[in-house]
């Protein structure tokens, strides 16, 4: 059944040595090709026969035209057209098939944008996309399995293969306030969150909540079964030396803390670290110190909206998507919010976004200040900038259903190396509507195709121009937005979400990366190992 298996390497395309001398299985040979300093490639897997259809990620059987992507939180498995199923043996890399040429599947490992971080460079900050550091010299003996009887999927739930919601919320906003009162809304619905804080008050807003004045209320979410994480240390910045000197040295306050979440600009942030000057040994170092596993840093797949919300489809972040989820908006807010998706996630690439922030600037210099000095700079950056929204919409037909780069290969978290320990990265979805994002039709979406959401939210926000936020008052909650929490609510009490914190998440399937599968002489697939991760068998 299998023709031919190359590697395609970043300066060559070499023959893969494979043995198919078990019945059912072919393992390949991979040591000669890798090393510590390969940042990712690709196995090209020449079929005999087919491939007919493909198992999706909500778990069904589909046909093979259209393009596919499996990840390892998606099952990795074929059936050709003689109806032999085929399985890899481990969970790592990703499967890939396009539709024009179905004899052919791309096992890939680390390829551009599926495990992404940002880093801000040069002292304006410009952000630089690039591939996370993987570690080859670990991976696992890799095979294929070819059965006749059976295929074996994981649940990325504890909940047997239900839809996930965890909320990652950034504290920006937080007050001594709207803390107890967000606490006691999300007690009331039985909703467990990752609850940023700031550690240290040093803010421009004097009302700001911290550990330093809050320390008896963040106990309460404790309490609740909330998991209270990192959002950088302060609100404000201090000077540099100040930063360092505070990143070093400060203590967790408590002792579970093991989640990171960048705030700002700050110099110790995972994304600007190496800006300043400190190396991967040192900053690993202190994070190791701080028993910090989690990071996240300014990536997210799209924007929330109605037909935007589970992470594993790719077909929710593309335009057209966006567009049909923003109906009810004025034309001009409309515009506004595609024009920031086209820029943020369409391209994401580091020279557009400085052409976007540079025209806002110039924009409110002169719309605002009247310095009409700017007007030659606001008319070139903002020239190049039409040029590249103009594109888009003369091709819309072929652009309106193309997945953000960022969203592509469906990441969710992965391992990232600093300088000899592994972290977890968690990519997430920006959600500041809760009325259209957590609206019926968006949960019921979630759970019919077992879907996955890694919210990233701003829960206190007050600015007027953000629509469907949780205070519809200083003091209340917006009313559709409470019957859409209570709704989810219902649907986790239901068992239908799962609705863990981030770190409770990230233990559950921490040992996947440990299941291997085999195949017996009868062509039955089997799990090795006993596992925690749920499983189940497919005929």
């Amino acid at each position: 059944m299998i023709h031919s298996i190359s590697i395609v390497l970043p300066t060559a395309t070499k023959q893969v040595v494979y043995d198919n001398s078990q019945p059912h299985k072919v393992s390949l040979s991979l040591e000669p090709f890798l090393s510590t300093e390969l940042m990712f490639f690709d196995l090209e897997i020449k079929f005999t026969i087919p491939i007919a259809y493909y198992r999706s990620h909500d778990y069904q059987w589909i046909k093979s035209d259209r393009d596919w992507v499996a990840n390892a939180f998606c099952p990795k498995i074929i059936k050709l057209n003689d109806g032999t199923l085929v399985q890899a043996n481990v969970l790592e890399g990703l499967w890939e098939v396009h539709q024009k040429n179905k004899s052919v599947l791309l096992w890939r490992f680390n390829p551009q944008y599926a495990a992404t971080i940002t880093e801000y460079t040069n002292p304006s900050n410009d952000r630089v996309l690039r591939q996370v550091t993987p570690n080859f010299t670990n991976l696992p003996s890799l095979s294929l399995l070819f059965a006749k009887q059976n295929a074996i999927e994981f649940s990325r739930s504890k909940i047997p293969f239900s839809a996930i919601v965890c909320f990652t919320d950034h504290c920006d906003f937080d007050t001594a306030e709207n803390l107890v009162l967000q606490r006691q809304f999300f007690k009331e619905n039985n909703i467990k969150v990752t609850k940023g804080f700031f550690i240290n008050h040093f803010s421009k807003r004097t009302e700001n909540a911290s550990y330093e004045h809050d320390a008896a209320e963040l106990e309460l979410w404790r309490q609740d079964g909330h998991e209270l994480c990192y959002h950088s240390l302060t609100q404000s910045l201090r000077s540099p030396a100040e930063s360092r000197g505070e990143f070093f040295s400060f203590c967790p306050p408590f002792p579970d803390l093991t989640t990171w979440i960048d705030h700002g600009y700050q110099p110790y942030n995972f994304s600007l670290y190496a800006q300043h000057t400190m190396a991967n040994r040192e900053y690993e170092a202190n994070l190791k110190d701080k028993n910090i596993q989690n990071l996240w840093n300014y990536i997210d797949s799209g924007t929330a909206t109605q037909g935007v919300i589970n992470q594993l489809n790719p077909q929710h972040f593309t335009l057209g998507s966006f567009w049909k989820g923003a109906k009810g908006f004025g034309i001009y807010k409309k515009a506004q919010l595609m024009i920031k998706n086209i820029v943020f996630h369409f391209y994401g690439h580091p020279k557009i976004l400085s052409q976007y922030r540079k025209v806002a600037g110039h924009f409110k210099k002169v719309v605002y200040q009247k310095d009409f000095g700017q007007l030659r700079a606001l008319f070139k950056n903002g020239s190049a900038l039409v040029y590249q929204l103009f594109k888009v919409f003369l091709l819309w037909n072929s652009t309106k259903n193309k997945p953000y780069p960022l969203a592509k290969y469906q990441p969710v978290f992965f391992k990232h190396k600093l300088f000899e320990k592994e972290f977890c990265v968690f990519q997430t979805l920006e959600m500041v509507d809760f009325k259209k994002a957590l609206c019926r039709e968006n949960i019921d979406v979630l759970i019919k195709e077992k879907g996955v959401c890694i919210a990233h939210t701003y829960f206190s926000v007050p600015l007027s121009y953000h629509r469907g936020k949780l205070f519809g008052t200083p003091t209340t909650i917006d009313p559709i937005v409470a019957q859409n929490f209570k709704g989810l609510s219902q649907e986790i009490q239901n068992k239908s979400i799962w609705n863990p914190t981030l770190q409770e998440w990230v233990e559950y399937w921490k040992p996947a990366e440990n299941i291997e599968l085999d195949v017996d002489t009868n062509g039955k697939i089997y799990v090795i190992l006993p596992t925690t991760i749920k499983f189940r068998t497919i005929n």
